[in-house]
């Protein structure tokens, strides 16, 4: 039986890509399709939107309109929808998978309480192989110990708004806490002037932001004679798509909660 979607955000970049994988997938239906009140496609066919034949999907303004018979609400927009979206989702009762990044406090505490109502799986990056590096970093950070300096230095296109990227705060999170740190007391966001000799512990995030670079996130490691690099590419949007329609199957029966994208690897 094949798992029914919503698309909130379903003119970026991300809505396109989850709306085009989804329509190839027997395992997935897209049933509703949502974009902000002053976009220009509002009333559009979402077939249109996307290069497809005509779907009997037009879009909506308002994601409420959009969500009848959905078993999954897709939400990639913005900090502000994302907060009116989660919103939606309680009140429906409806499972949600939010991409969107550069979420702040407020958002993140609307997260928490609708995840006591339905199940939210929230990750700044539905990459497999970005959630591998999410394991991986951390791992390496506490076998290295305190004698290796530790940057991580993230690209994304000219239009990207957030910065630093959430995946390479969520890296310097989760470094952080294997090296028993708060992340607020370690990291510094790039640098500039007489700042002095580095600090012991200190994790630099450095954001490039140029031409039509998908994304690409390295962690560095370095000591004395040696250094190590791990670094993770995205070549396609498709390998987030995939990610989010992955993340919508594995939470469309769930508990409510809140969930990630290393629950959907592990199954758990």
């Amino acid at each position: 039986m094949s798992t029914k979607i919503v698309i909130a955000g379903c003119c970026g970049r991300m809505g396109r890509s989850i709306a085009s994988l989804a329509l190839a997938d027997k395992d997935f239906e897209i049933v509703g399709a949502a974009e902000t009140k002053s976009h220009p496609n509002i009333g559009t066919n979402l077939g249109k939107v996307i290069g497809e034949e005509a779907l009997d999907i037009d879009i909506k303004d308002n994601l409420s309109l959009a969500v009848k018979d959905a078993d999954v609400i897709i939400d990639f927009t913005t900090p502000v929808a994302t907060f009116l979206n989660l919103k939606i989702a309680r009140s429906e009762k409806i499972p949600i998978v939010i991409g969107t990044t550069g979420l702040m406090d407020e958002e993140q505490r609307g997260i928490e309480a609708s995840s006591k109502v339905i199940p939210v799986l929230v990750s700044s990056n539905m990459s497999i192989g970005i959630n591998l590096l999410f394991h991986l970093a951390p791992e390496a950070a506490s076998a290295l110990g305190e004698d290796y300096d530790i940057e991580i230095i993230e690209m994304h296109h000219n239009k990207k708004k957030d910065s630093p990227s959430g995946t390479a705060k969520a890296l310097a999170q989760r470094i952080a806490e294997a090296k028993g740190k708060r992340i607020n007391d370690i990291v510094v966001y790039g640098r500039e002037g007489n700042v002095g000799e580095r600090r012991r512990n200190e994790i630099g995030i450095h954001a490039i932001r140029a031409g039509d670079i998908i994304g690409e996130h390295t962690i560095i490691f370095a000591g004395k004679n040696e250094r190590i690099e791990i670094t993770h590419r995205a070549n396609s949007r498709d390998i987030f798509a995939r990610g989010a329609l992955r993340a919508a199957g594995y939470i469309a029966d769930k508990s409510p909660g809140l969930y990630n994208m290393q629950n959907v690897i592990e199954g758990v």
